[in-house]
């Protein structure tokens, strides 16, 4: 990799003034939640290939951004590798581990901190020696698979991920001493078409050390698809389900997390993120609005309602956001989005990131 790779590459200033200006008009209709202002967006890796699939986190002082990264493109290739980024800023970054798992396609990386160690967790397809049809993709063939590193320095990987064969895994969330993923899997392991879709049941994994895991209960029983969750300090958890194409979920439970409270939100959530900022819920990912295609967007997650407040640029394949708070009222975030092109005018699929600020309420400071 040369380092043009991780040049900022700020997006036209009449665009970033104009989105600047809704960003923060979003909220403007409901006085109870603040307006948001977006600034720094930036392009921050773009090496010609797919690169898909972001997270963010904080882990020893230090800012870390994780993605796929594939010549072939989107869709199940053994060619695919994960790449994990660090920054003392968050905006100068440099690459410090990438990984790959022979005849895999590795894809959608998602960090957690657990034990005092950071982990990177990738779901895995196999696709054999080369690109397989859509029509071969079996999710009894899935498997999950990890790096990690006590210093953001030296990485362990690829780690294979005990308990984890023929589920897809998603994000991940810790609460005490246990972690916990996201995995979906084919109802009764059932053997035949690629079984996406009503066919496929969403759980709730748990380990004891981040590598061995255990089914802990269900979150979807139909419909499962990926799913966000984070924890609340009395152990009560809190996630934003994905439900293929339809709308998405909002979905709560109590310890022993045996009995799910599910309610429809009202817009499609693709690859959906969920964190706190402050003391609200923050959620992201991508909306489909009729002719202007998919977006990425952030969401204020208010009671069992979500109320919009940045759209960031973005189109075609785009989604999935990492998203750090720094303080009550600053964050940054990421993204990828295929709207911008290359010199021959061809799309590329490229990191984007933006910086978010809490605007103050009127004769505030």
């Amino acid at each position: 990799m040369t380092a043009q790779c991780f040049n900022r590459q700020r997006l036209p200033m009449a665009m970033l003034l104009l989105f600047a200006f809704v960003c923060c008009s979003a909220a403007a209709g409901d006085e109870t939640l603040p307006e948001v202002r977006i600034t720094n967006i930036r392009r921050v890796f773009h090496n010609g290939e797919h690169n898909a699939f972001t997270d963010l986190v904080r882990f020893r002082n230090k800012f870390y951004l994780t993605f796929r990264s594939c010549p072939d493109g989107h869709m199940v290739h053994p060619t695919a590798s994960v790449i994990i980024m660090s920054s003392n800023d968050g905006k100068d970054w440099k690459q410090v581990h990438r990984f790959h798992v022979e005849q895999r396609d590795t894809r959608d990386p998602h960090f957690l901190v657990f034990h005092d160690k950071l982990f990177v967790y990738s779901g895995t397809w196999y696709s054999g020696q080369t690109t397989i049809p859509v029509k071969d993709y079996d999710l009894n063939l899935h498997l999950g698979y990890a790096a990690c590193s006590e210093d953001g320095v030296a990485w362990q990987s690829p780690i294979m991920l005990e308990g984890t064969f023929g589920h897809y895994i998603w994000r991940a969330a810790k609460f005490g001493d246990k972690a916990y993923l996201c995995g979906r899997r084919k109802t009764n392991f059932d053997v035949g078409p690629r079984g996406e879709g009503g066919a496929v049941e969403s759980i709730m994994l748990e380990s004891d050390d981040g590598l061995i895991w255990r089914k802990l209960a269900f979150f979807q029983e139909q419909q499962g698809d990926e799913t966000a969750f984070q924890f609340e300090p009395d152990g009560s958890v809190i996630a934003i389900a994905r439900r293929g194409s339809a709308n998405a979920q909002l979905l709560r439970s109590q310890p022993p997390y045996q009995a799910w409270d599910r309610r429809n939100l009202d817009r499609y959530i693709g690859g959906p993120l969920l964190a706190r900022w402050g003391d609200r819920w923050v959620v992201g990912g991508r909306k489909s609005i009729g002719d202007r295609g998919p977006k990425t967007s952030m969401y204020w997650l208010v009671d069992n309602s979500l109320h919009e407040f940045a759209e960031l640029p973005s189109g075609g394949d785009t989604s999935y956001p990492g998203f750090i708070e720094l303080s009550p009222t600053q964050a940054i975030m990421s993204w990828y989005s295929s709207h911008e092109k290359d010199e021959d005018g061809k799309p590329i699929t490229a990191i984007y990131m933006a910086d978010l600020e809490v605007v103050p309420a009127h004769g505030g400071e």
